[in-house]
């Protein structure tokens, strides 16, 4: 092979592994032209048309349009320029394909149903800027009010949700969740109210009488608890509650009776709202940020077990009615 050969179009299909049909509408394109013909009015191609070919092939299985190609083929573009747009392309269609994937396992994981299915593919569809402006909405409506706390709007806006291009179906699911959690006006007054206490780092009197040794103790216990999946409604969340009644009692000088269970929950009821740590969870989990055990709330597990051995020793007793029904 020199660059005096001259090759036929089934010569070419030989060697590119193309198809004469497609090496024929090539050259009727004008991407590969014949460089002659034969006697018989036959076209024949030199070396440089069969290197042009084979780069035309090469780009057209890299996803390049034949415009395109005659461009680099006749040197406008560089091979680099058009594989650089090339890539930034084919990276946003990846991650759309890997956005409805997210969407679809979240869909598949969580049972949901057409509305829901709907409304998962809306939202992931907001740009990052309007996603950005639904959660500063939140922030400027809760917090604009004149008692509201600057320092807990500045702890809300510093960490605000941002869902990753990417986003895995546990992200979907829970930005979702999210975006109906902050469009609730009962949530955000409860964010409102708490979020003060979490930014001014105020504790609790509870935490203050029962002294540090005992509260360590506590969120060893408890964050041990919900580490290792204990319910809080099952018996042994309620040993561990009242081992905990019985700890605080004696540090306080009380009696670990049913009005003393009743005042610790109220206690710890302050510290947390649950909703408001499902926000903070969710967005740990949104932002793909790694879960600290420490700022894992253990108030809102132990309430819920104080307040179910209350029930259940008010429903054997039939006082029910005395017991505060917060949960």
């Amino acid at each position: 092979m020199d660059d005096t050969t001259l090759y036929s179009i089934g010569e070419l299909s030989r060697r590119t592994g193309l198809s004469v049909r497609t090496i024929r509408f090539y050259s009727d394109s004008g991407v590969v032209a014949p460089t002659t013909r034969s006697p018989a009015g036959y076209r024949l191609y030199d070396l440089d048309a069969l290197l042009r070919l084979e780069l035309l092939r090469t780009l057209r299985e890299l996803g390049m349009d034949l415009t395109t190609i005659q461009r680099v083929l006749d040197r406008e573009l560089s091979v680099a320029e058009v594989a650089a747009a090339q890539a930034d392309a084919i990276g946003v269609q990846i991650r759309v394909l890997q956005l409805r994937r997210s969407v679809l396992q979240a869909v598949a994981r969580c049972g949901s149903g057409p509305e829901e299915t709907k409304l998962m593919h809306r939202l992931t569809q907001l740009s990052g800027g309007e996603r950005r402006r639904l959660i500063d909405d939140f922030v400027n409506e809760t917090f604009r009010t004149t008692d509201a706390d600057p320092a807990a709007a500045a702890m809300v806006r510093a960490a605000t949700p941002d869902l990753p291009d990417d986003p895995s179906s546990e992200q979907v699911a829970a930005w979702v969740e999210l975006v109906e959690l902050v469009g609730d006006e009962d949530f955000r007054a409860r964010m409102r109210r708490t979020a003060g206490c979490q930014a001014a780092g105020r504790t609790l009197g509870i935490e203050n009488e029962a002294g540090e040794e005992l509260m360590d103790f506590t969120r060893q216990k408890v964050s041990g608890a919900m580490g290792s999946g204990v319910d809080p409604l099952g018996d042994e969340g309620a040993a561990l509650a009242d081992d905990l009644v019985h700890r605080f009692a004696e540090a306080l000088a009380r009696t670990p009776d049913t009005e003393f269970r009743d005042w610790m929950a109220q206690q710890f009821e302050e510290a947390h709202d649950p909703r408001v740590d499902r926000y903070w969870r969710l967005v740990w989990i949104v932002n793909g940020w790694r879960v600290v055990p420490d700022l894992i709330p253990v108030y809102p597990w132990l309430v819920q077990t104080l307040r179910h051995r209350l029930r259940t020793e008010a429903e054997r007793s039939g006082g029910a009615e005395h017991i505060n029904p917060r949960v």
